[in-house]
């Protein structure tokens, strides 16, 4: 028996929050809270009479501490889920400090704007002593690390599907299926259709600048960074088929080369069409996925925010997407002297999942997991003091909820490999 806050109302806290009142032996009580309240009135509505966790909602602006921290203190949960923006992890964090609360996120923090003089100094820092220049890594939270194991209290960093399952399934497969994992291959594959010209599956102010930023990969224990989707590959994904897929920083990467012992190389992958390639290169040739702010007829607007306004909302493309996504990892390495490789996926198809939770598969993925990764440290499963990514506890408990929760998995002995 627990009380959650969750902080966010979008399309991937609405799955999260659904599949937390599936969960109601776990959560009894649930605090739904966001900027915009109606939209936690509405969710709320949306379940009355569908499960017997308690719900109630609140307005917050997760940007502002101290009223995180009044709302914290007010509400006194056991934990608190974040499914709002990266932007707004280190506020988070510091109201569950001071407030004494385990925290649980999705996405590892990055800046709002990245011409803040505080985060430039420590980027350009990292940038010469590590030649690793992506905008988001898990550097800022890991900072918090002294501070939660002083306190007794536990941060889970991540708990999605990409990072977050294919963390657990790294740790799973080195517990299982090998002695030493030597490399890892993770796959993020949506072979939905949407129907629109150009879309993205989620917030666009971070999907666009993830798949805009500089590739890179880590091999030998230092990073390689690439252009912008300078490294393709073609794959046969189980129950989509063949697609093109891009060479990606991604912050699961950075950890699970720490904490992965002996590995040599970790690469990310995600799929794209054509179309959608051509439409973002245009739109960052012309600077609409600039994040400095530009002034228009006297206002200060920040283009890729502009844009965001324009394009589909993620949340709406539910009804629309049908297809299937395959997200997963290709694991090599030794297992008794022996070399071996073993693939473990899952499968997600779209109007399945808007069936269940009005959603489609892309927020479905994120949101399940962000219920488990709560779930497991709420009942004491996971609870330890300090910040912890997911392939730091112990894999089995959360496997198992995959496959109560919506997204079983397979483990593929015979796979097919990605040069």
């Amino acid at each position: 028996m627990s009380k959650l806050l969750v902080i966010g109302c979008g399309g991937v806290a609405s799955v999260a929050i659904q599949k937390c009142c599936q969960n109601s032996g776990t959560f009894t009580e649930l605090c739904i809270a966001s900027r915009t309240v109606s939209k936690c009135d509405a969710l709320k509505e949306k379940l009355a009479g569908k499960t017997t966790t308690k719900i109630t909602t609140a307005q917050v602006d997760a940007d502002n501490v101290e009223e995180l921290k009044a709302l914290i203190n007010g509400y006194k949960p056991d934990a608190v889920l974040n499914v709002a923006l990266p932007y707004q992890d280190l506020t988070i964090m510091d109201a569950c400090l001071a407030c004494g609360v385990d925290y649980i996120d999705t996405a590892n923090y990055e800046p709002e704007n990245t011409d803040d003089p505080a985060w430039r100094a420590l980027y350009e820092k990292r940038c010469k002593e590590e030649g690793f220049t992506a905008y988001f890594d898990y550097s800022w939270q890991w900072a918090y690390r002294e501070k939660f194991r002083e306190a007794g209290l536990t941060a889970i960093l991540g708990s999605g599907f990409d990072p977050g399952v294919t963390s657990v399934f790294s740790a799973y497969a080195l517990k299982h299926y090998f002695d030493e994992i030597h490399t890892i291959d993770i796959l993020d594959c949506n072979g939905g259709d949407h129907g629109y010209a150009f879309a993205t599956n989620f917030n666009p102010e971070i999907n666009l600048r993830e798949v805009s930023a500089n590739g890179s990969y880590w091999e030998d224990g230092h990073w390689v960074e690439t252009k912008p989707m300078e490294i393709h590959r073609t794959y046969d994904f189980p129950q989509v088929g063949e697609k093109d897929m891009y060479l990606l920083h991604h912050e699961e990467i950075e950890s699970l080369a720490k904490n992965i012992p002996g590995v040599k190389r970790i690469r990310f992958f995600m799929t794209f069409g054509q179309s959608y390639l051509t439409h973002m290169k245009c739109l960052e040739n012309v600077g609409m996925l600039s994040t400095s702010p530009v002034m228009f007829e006297g206002c200060e607007i920040v283009p890729i925010q502009f844009l965001k306004a324009l394009l589909p909302d993620p949340a709406t493309l539910g009804p629309r997407t049908k297809g299937k996504t395959n997200i997963g990892c290709i694991f090599t390495g030794i297992k008794d002297g022996k070399e071996k490789t073993i693939y473990i996926y899952n499968v997600c198809d779209h109007q399945e999942c808007y069936q269940e939770v009005g959603s489609q598969a892309i927020s479905y993925t994120t949101g399940v997991p962000a219920m488990i990764g709560a779930a497991l440290v709420v009942n004491g499963a996971w609870k330890k003091p300090g910040v912890f990514n997911l392939e730091e506890m112990d894999p089995d408990p959360f496997m198992d909820l995959l496959n109560q929760y919506g997204l079983p998995w397979v483990v593929d002995e015979a796979p097919a490999t990605v040069e």
